[in-house]
């Protein structure tokens, strides 16, 4: 790890930095404290994501819990960004064939959509007020006056705030929880797995959506 000028950088780091994993141990805190409120419900099937960069202003990243259709839950990591310019991404999602009781087999179907494949920033994928809500990263990193092990009720930033109110203005953690939090995050050869993704605006700029009847085309 090095820092210059206000920077740290990270290479080959697991949900965007190290001390995430703490995140992920404090949630059993969390639940224990009835202080961890759950994000909302997820249909309980995960999609693939990746990224050759990803430039976000207004980054933090906290712990909590989603709740599967079923009732049973998935805890995931929220990277929240308040702006986000993303150059060339990939998302897919494999179907499960026996999601639907049907009397005859369906096919394994996989979704795969690409976007933002431009040199030019502003042709490029553009989020504001993004959240992502993952269990699995894996990228290059460098982060601007980053502030690690930040109490998560203290995070601000149009995006955490949008998550706060989808709650009915709950904090994350309810005062107990690991957070981080950056004025700036620049990710390179993003991989990550994820469970929901959202955001106040999506553009997808050169925008391609495919459908597979086999599992062979996810994005990594």
């Amino acid at each position: 790890m090095s820092q210059t000028y206000g920077k740290t950088r990270w290479k080959r780091f697991a949900l965007v930095m190290l001390p995430s994993l703490a995140a992920t141990g404090a949630i059993g805190v969390g639940l224990a404290n009835s202080a961890l409120a759950a994000s909302f419900s997820i249909s309980g099937q995960s999609f693939k994501v990746t990224a050759e960069e990803l430039h976000g202003e207004k980054f933090a990243q906290f712990g909590t819990i989603d709740v599967q259709k079923n009732n049973t839950t998935v805890p995931v990591a929220v990277s929240a960004f308040d702006t986000a310019t993303i150059k060339k991404m990939c998302q897919s999602v494999v179907t499960d064939p026996n999601i639907i009781p049907l009397p005859f087999k369906l096919p394994v179907i996989t979704l795969r959509l690409e976007a933002g494949d431009n040199p030019d920033p502003k042709k490029q994928v553009v989020a504001t007020n993004l959240l992502i809500d993952l269990d699995e990263l894996y990228a290059d990193a460098e982060f601007t006056n980053i502030n690690i092990g930040q109490d998560a009720s203290t995070l601000t930033g149009t995006a955490t705030k949008d998550w706060k109110s989808a709650l009915g203005g709950t904090k994350p953690t309810g005062g107990v929880g690991f957070a981080q939090a950056a004025d700036k995050a620049d990710l390179y050869n993003v991989k990550q797995r994820a469970w929901a993704t959202s955001a106040g605006n999506f553009k997808l700029n050169g925008l391609s959506l495919k459908l597979y009847t086999d599992s062979g085309h996810e994005c990594y």
